[in-house]
């Protein structure tokens, strides 16, 4: 009689236990998100368990994006779609769910609250706070960039790590281990950041072209100053309210971000006789952008 090879005993042996073949070991949770900071936040807790994608590209504007057929098609695939509440999820994400409803759905916006953006356009009035814009200090639109706050983003990475999770228990000790490392790296960040603006006194403002820093001004105590309003660039009278605004604080830089381009950017920054400087708050190498946006902006404070 012909021995059974003793490989193949165990490999009958696994099956029959309900250990897992190396082919189900290997399979990854098939995570989709909107943008790619949140790429960065996925894999700092998911690590090698999770195969990411991202739906709108590092040139595209996730306020007017609008998926390739190719993409929804992608998405029968998706194991979990993680929203972080950029204004394309408005009309796309119910439109995912019905084409895919096996899609796990997280929110991870959920849980903080939106403050309304602030433009700081206007000379205030005498019985205004500081800094603050008598026409354009109002309950605005909900301001959707929390992923540029540390402080923010542990309240999304910790949904992060619940949905993870919940999805693939057997692999809990993994995403609490990236979790725990995240948070640290977090906190560091948090101080690192810290620091560099505790360098500078005095008047804090800064111009950027599109109001996305709202969430990191406000952790850091700073003031943006936007040229945009609303996704409206302003008019003659507005702009030239923006440069008397820039020369009395002593600004001599206009930020913009690889999304959006303007005329009314160079007319600024040739008004204060300035220059344009770039920050992306999409980048995808999140960490490491935070803190060169932090120095950027401390670098272009007046100094005495």
């Amino acid at each position: 009689m012909k021995r059974a090879n003793p490989f193949t005993l165990i490999l009958l042996i696994c099956i029959i236990t309900g250990f897992p073949s190396a082919a189900l070991a290997a399979k990854k949770i098939q995570v989709f998100v909107s943008i790619l900071p949140q790429k960065y936040f996925v894999e700092q807790i998911g690590g090698k368990s999770v195969d990411i994608h991202v739906m709108v590209a590092p040139h595209q504007n996730p306020e007017n994006f609008e998926p390739l057929p190719s993409q929804m098609a992608s998405l029968a695939k998706a194991d979990i779609y993680f929203a972080i509440g950029v204004p394309f999820e408005d009309a796309w994400l119910k439109k995912f769910t019905a084409s895919y409803p096996r899609i796990h759905l997280v929110r991870t916006d959920s849980g903080i609250a939106k403050k309304p953006i602030h433009h700081h356009a206007d000379s205030p009035p005498a019985t205004a706070a500081p800094g603050l814009s008598s026409r354009h200090h109002h309950e605005g639109i909900p301001d959707p960039h929390i992923w540029l706050s540390p402080a923010l983003v542990k309240i999304q990475a910790r949904h992060i790590h619940d949905a993870l999770t919940f999805l693939d228990p057997a692999q809990a000790k993994h995403y609490d281990a990236g979790f725990k490392r995240f948070m640290g790296e977090l906190t560091a960040l948090d101080q690192k950041i810290k620091t560099i603006f505790a360098e500078t006194d005095g008047d804090k403002k800064f111009l950027v072209f599109h109001p996305s820093w709202g969430y990191f001004a406000d952790a850091y105590g700073l003031t943006q100053m936007a040229i945009e309003i609303e996704g409206k660039e302003p008019k003659a009278q507005e702009l030239k309210q923006l440069i008397d605004l820039a020369a009395r604080h002593h600004i001599q830089t206009v930020f913009v971000q690889p999304q959006f381009s303007s005329r009314q950017v160079e007319i600024i920054a040739q008004a204060i006789n300035g220059r344009v400087d770039t920050i992306d708050p999409l980048a995808a190498d999140w960490n490491e952008n935070l803190l060169r946006t932090a120095a950027a902006i401390n670098a272009s404070f007046p100094r005495p």
